[in-house]
């Protein structure tokens, strides 16, 4: 058994995928319409053939329920990993990325979190 996709709750599909695509860098994987909405999914640009985040529609008043309590609460709808958060963070901010946390080391582990635009808020982690 292995993940093959996850997913985030996003208000708007379009925007969301403008910002997974031109600003963190990932890959549209597949665009397949679904009623009013698609089955929209993006993938790292290093590994595209692996775990897949769905932008799902948060039309649904318990995921928009869920999406707003857990941005209110300050805590990240899902996090990535990278190899440098110091270069992701300044590279991201470059492009008008909006932190809520600046890196952060706390033992083997540096974190940040900055907001997606779409609703959400992302973790960031780097392991030394």
């Amino acid at each position: 058994m292995r993940i093959s996709v996850t997913s985030v709750f996003v208000a708007d599909q379009a925007k969301a995928l403008e910002f997974y695509t031109d600003v963190l860098g990932f890959t549209k994987r597949q665009d397949i319409p679904v009623g009013a909405d698609r089955w929209l999914t993006v993938a790292s640009s290093d590994a595209p053939d692996a775990v897949e985040l769905l932008l799902e529609p948060n039309g649904n008043p318990i995921a928009s329920t869920y999406q707003q309590g857990l941005y209110a609460a300050g805590i990240p709808a899902t996090t990535f990993a990278t190899d440098n958060l110091a270069k992701e963070h300044e590279r991201l901010t470059a492009l008008g990325v909006r932190f809520t946390q600046e890196p952060t080391r706390t033992g083997p582990v540096s974190s940040a979190v900055f907001d997606d635009t779409c609703g959400n808020l992302i973790g960031l982690h780097q392991v030394h």
